[in-house]
């Protein structure tokens, strides 16, 4: 397995609607397109309230960006996009890494 953690930089005031998008139809595209989420989290102690963080599972790196296109592709994720941004984009920036875990992690 290989894990992705990304990191939202989120515009201001929109953390409410990131989240929402997340809850309401993200979920289920992940589910759809073989995405497994981990965790999503946000900040108790940070030097910014604005990052939004999420951690999802693939079996290797082709499972992920073959999921990632798909996702992508789905019109349902591009008419959920396009509605959340019509005040606005949601998100500033977006940092990715992609980790593998160590022979003694909890997460293989």
């Amino acid at each position: 397995m290989i894990y992705e953690h990304r990191c939202y930089t989120v515009a201001q005031g929109k953390m409410n609607d990131l989240q929402s998008r997340f809850r309401d139809h993200t979920m289920k595209l992940f589910d759809k397109h073989g995405i497994k989420p981990i965790g999503f989290f946000t900040p108790v102690i940070a030097e910014a309230s604005n990052k939004f963080y999420f951690i999802v599972e693939f079996r290797d790196l082709a499972h992920r960006e073959s999921a990632w296109a798909a996702f992508g592709a789905d019109p349902e994720w591009q008419k959920a996009l396009e509605e959340s941004h019509k005040n606005g984009e949601l998100v500033i920036s977006i940092e990715n890494k992609i980790l593998a875990p160590t022979d003694f992690s909890p997460l293989k």
